[in-house]
């Protein structure tokens, strides 16, 4: 798993490559902690590169949400698969999200 942090027009951009699984949450948290505390008030999650996001990696994402919106901001994840966007209408995060 892969993930990367850049600055992208205003925005917090985290994009994501691989398999977000239990075994890769632990360093994935590490890796997107500046945007807990980004100034911007809007955070892109790419998951373009996404293979695929387990219960683990979906606690993340709600973490990034649940920060941002204290801040005021939100947090949109966009080019999710097929595979993942069927995770997230079983769990209701399509309902969280902003999702392009």
């Amino acid at each position: 798993m892969e993930t990367k942090i850049k600055e992208e027009n205003g925005c917090m951009v985290a994009v994501f490559k691989g398999r977000l699984d239990t075994a890769a949450a632990a360093q994935t948290t590490k890796d997107v902690e500046p945007l807990m505390t980004a100034e911007c008030k809007e955070i892109i999650l790419d998951c373009t590169d996404l293979e695929y996001i387990s219960s683990s990696g979906l606690r993340i994402f709600i973490s990034l949400l649940k920060s941002a919106k204290t801040r005021g901001g939100n947090v949109i994840v966009s080019n999710i698969n097929e595979d993942i966007s069927k995770v997230f209408q079983m769990t209701g995060f399509n309902k969280l999200f902003t999702i392009r």
